[in-house]
């Protein structure tokens, strides 16, 4: 069949050209008068096409995702000249005769070099990987992206290069043989031509099956951070909020897998190949594109690439008044799922969302993730609620940011009863909402010690979104609490598959509450080598070298950890200890050195508990573990989990805390 479609398709090209003979030779140059670049004839192509570029033949001008990008005339005719080889070389010195006249004097190698980089700039390219030119060491370059060809009305058209014709048509009085030569140069071009048509069709027919083949394949997906067009860098909350959103609605799809957001936010600002970005975070399939907000618009662009041979499957533009911003991620994910061919969840519809009230929501969450500071978090969120007051999304965030404030801010008893009516809250104006249970299973996890209670609620809101990392996290120290721990290591497995940048710690810290110490040191060596300014990890590196005896090395991460999170002077500090008195000595004086700082501002007595119980001191540590239970700490729930307090297991006095905390003894 395809065949066939050839053998008309050639056909039809023969009998247009032999009755138009003017279309027989024509080029995509925009019009230009003479000059270095010679004379060059037009055609119907207008604009070319090609990954989120758009290059208009005849105005010169670049856009990406529709907003113009600055480019000087050499750059443009560069381009121009490599789109017209269609995929071939265009040599250095084809680039030297089009672009410096002969009585041009200039160091032309230089020249043509920074003028290639200036392009590559413009199209956020690379010689290293390049995605749309490619050097040919020490011969010239090719364009080595997919190109659409457009005319003036929108419609594809197909140009071939474009040619000067110097040659004058001899007169009939010429002999049979210069006749001949010219019929046999009519028969030739004739030739070419079919054959130019036939490759150009073939190229069209494997690029469709490439996008079909595209289609059935993508089932993985990254939402890459999209860009802020806005003009303001104030206005990055704006942008990396609707990526969030935008990964939370496709994220419901269940025979999609997606890319958690943190994950994702690992490349913000990168430019680095798609494909390469695309084997990092597994996934066949990206979606990248911009976002620019005006005082009362919103300008969207994304596009869903193919990554394994980078092929562009799908684009669109959209632009929204300020009111319908909110419902731009829910369009999206249903799009989207229809290009990739797959079944769309059922959603409960969504409601209308204040537009002053969404901004504040996605303020909150911005600093939520960049900061996880609840002095800034809170304001947002209280605001979101103010100006709608069944806004289910802010009071989750509401609920979220009260409990982080209980662990490590003010004391729980002050925030518990808030934490729980917030929550309560966003789960009666949306039981869909997977955030929501999330923000009540916490609650009944580590502020009513029920983890019965919070296993249920957990495994609610998994049934709603099974990719949800923050759920398989918090399930994990469920099922921890609960003694379950085989159970529990499946779900930090799940936590660190899904999101491997959310808790990098997670599962080393897991495997030291089962007492597997050696796993432990492994899986923190591992993340400590993929996180290396990540003091968290390197101080429970610390801690599982310390559970296993080996102290030099415990010293050597424990430095290493104050140095980054305290400065240089912690860390020599810390060393000259040690050298006077080894490790007893150094836990001996990171004990003095909580108590100081909890002199000065408020810190959880489980905490300080904990620090205490590295010296060996049985009494000063039951003494701050019963104060902790008076303060009703959230991390007392892991009492019998850390094994820094195993010493104290056959005390009464722990054995009546395990009871009175309402836990099921282990030991």
């Amino acid at each position: 069949m395809a065949a066939l479609v050839l053998v008309d398709s050639l056909l039809t090209a023969v009998a247009h050209w032999r009755h138009n003979p003017a279309t027989q030779v024509f080029g995509v140059w925009p019009k230009s008068p003479a000059g270095p670049m010679g004379t060059m004839k037009t055609s119907t192509a207008r604009s070319a096409l090609f990954g989120p570029y758009s290059l208009d033949l005849r105005s010169g001008e670049l856009r990406k995702f529709d907003t113009k990008v600055k480019m000087g005339e050499q750059s443009f005719h560069i381009l121009c000249l490599l789109l017209n080889a269609q995929g071939e070389m265009v040599t250095r010195e084809e680039l030297r005769t089009k672009l410096w006249p002969s009585d041009t004097f200039v160091d032309f190698d230089h020249g043509l070099n920074s003028a290639v980089q200036r392009l590559r700039d413009c199209l956020s390219d690379s010689a290293e990987n390049p995605r749309w030119i490619e050097t040919v060491p020490r011969r010239g370059y090719r364009f080595v992206g997919q190109v659409e060809w457009q005319n003036e009305n929108g419609t594809a058209t197909a140009p071939v290069k474009a040619t000067e014709s110097h040659q004058t048509v001899e007169a009939p009085s010429r002999t049979s043989q210069a006749i001949g030569k010219v019929t046999r140069r009519w028969v030739v071009a004739g030739i070419l031509i079919l054959v130019a048509t036939a490759l150009g069709i073939g190229y069209w027919v494997r690029t469709e099956s490439v996008k079909r083949q595209a289609v059935r394949t993508i089932r993985s997906l990254a939402v890459l951070p999209l860009e802020n067009l806005s003009g303001d860098p104030g206005q990055d909350y704006f942008a990396d909020g609707m990526t969030d959103e935008l990964t939370t609605m496709l994220a419901k799809n269940r025979s999609l897998r997606v890319v958690s957001r943190t994950s994702s936010m690992q490349y913000k600002g990168a430019k680095r190949p798609l494909p390469e970005i695309a084997r990092e975070l597994n996934v066949d399939g990206i979606l990248e594109g911009s976002v620019a907000r005006s005082p009362n618009r919103v300008h969207m662009t994304v596009q869903l690439i193919y990554a394994p041979n980078d092929s562009h499957v799908w684009a669109e533009s959209y632009d929204r008044d300020l009111n319908q911003a909110y419902s731009l991620p829910s369009e999206l994910s249903a799009t989207i799922a229809k290009e990739v061919k797959i079944a769309t969840s059922s959603v409960a519809p969504q409601r209308y969302v204040n537009p002053e009230a969404h901004d504040a929501y996605l303020h909150g969450r911005y600093f939520w993730f960049t900061t996880l500071d609840a002095h800034l978090t809170l304001p947002y969120f209280q605001k979101a609620i103010e100006l709608q007051p069944d806004y289910a999304a802010a009071w989750s965030g509401l609920a979220d940011t009260y409990a982080l404030e209980g662990m490590g801010v003010r004391p729980p008893i002050e925030v518990s009863e808030k934490v729980h009516s917030a929550a309560l809250k966003a789960l009666e104006l949306d039981p869909s909402l997977v955030e929501a249970h999330t923000s009540m299973a916490a609650w009944l996890l580590f502020y009513a010690w029920d983890p019965g209670q919070a296993e249920a609620e957990a495994r609610r809101g998994i049934a709603l979104d099974p990719n949800y990392a923050e759920l398989h996290h918090l399930l994990s120290y469920i099922l921890e609490v609960e003694n379950r721990y085989a159970e529990g290591e499946v779900e930090a497995k799940r936590q660190t598959e899904l999101d491997p940048f959310i808790h990098p710690w997670e599962l080393g810290t897991y495997y030291m509450s089962e007492r597997k110490f050696d796993q432990a040191v492994q899986e923190l060596k591992l993340q400590n080598a993929a996180h290396p300014q990540d003091s968290d990890i390197l101080f429970d590196l610390s801690g599982a070298y310390w559970l296993e005896g080996k102290y030099p090395e415990s010293q050597d991460a424990y430095e290493r950890a104050l140095g980054l999170q305290n400065g240089q002077q912690k860390k020599e500090e810390a060393h000259k200890v040690w050298l006077a008195g080894g490790e007893p000595a150094v836990e001996r004086w990171g004990a003095e050195q909580i108590k100081a700082q909890a002199r000065k501002q408020y810190f959880e007595p489980e905490f300080e508990a904990t620090v205490i119980a590295y010296t060996g001191d049985k009494e000063e540590t039951l003494k701050y573990l019963e104060a902790s239970y008076r303060n009703h700490d959230p991390d007392l729930v892991f009492l019998q989990n850390q094994p820094e307090f195993d010493f104290l297991h056959s005390d009464p006095r722990y054995q009546a805390l395990v009871k009175k905390i309402g836990l099921t003894p282990a030991y």
